[in-house]
């Protein structure tokens, strides 16, 4: 019985020598213990693979409920401001499925849901490629008179002959003044 028991505390002994060669000298677990990660990823993998640039998709029209607009501004916060085909200007906001993966930005063709109980205000439902806003044009479904490929939507009438007019010119005596 005696035998045993020195048996036992040998053990005992022995494993909590084991478990404090192992730690460190704060009494932490030294790094080759500590366990692995095993996570999948961070902040590039949450933002997803673009696998839509490569493959020609089917081209999707509008239906009841929902409309064209082009994007006038972002706003931050998953939300913009856009102009619809019916001419109503609306806070859109970008559905989860989108944020993160599909850019939008101004100028932008995207399809809007309407919401029946808010009329001023829409969700994006899907963003337009440059190609696609060429044929729904090219088929009737956006005006003609919906300019394409332009980063910021301004005012229709604007001319770009006036551009020479948008900075001041300073002479040398003003300079020198300076």
């Amino acid at each position: 019985m005696l035998r045993c028991s020195v048996n036992i505390i040998q053990l005992t002994l022995g494993y909590s020598s084991l478990v404090m060669s192992k730690m460190g000298p704060l009494g932490m677990a030294s790094p080759d213990t500590m366990p692995k990660n095993k996570g999948k990823g961070g902040k590039n993998r949450k933002r997803g693979k673009n696998e839509a640039d490569d493959e020609k998709r089917e081209l999707i029209f509008k239906e009841d409920g929902q409309e064209y607009a082009q994007v006038l501004r972002m706003l931050g916060n998953g939300r913009c401001e856009a102009m619809c085909i019916d001419g109503t200007k609306r806070l859109c906001h970008i559905r989860g499925k989108m944020h993160k993966k599909v850019w939008i930005a101004a100028g932008d063709i995207v399809l809007v849901g309407l919401r029946d109980y808010q009329d001023d205000k829409a969700d994006v439902i899907l963003k337009y490629m440059s190609d696609e806003a060429r044929l729904l044009k090219a088929y009737g479904e956006l005006p003609e008179n919906t300019r394409l490929n332009e980063g910021i939507v301004g005012d229709l009438d604007e001319d770009d002959d006036n551009a020479a007019d948008d900075y001041v010119e300073f002479e040398d005596e003003d300079i020198d003044r300076i």
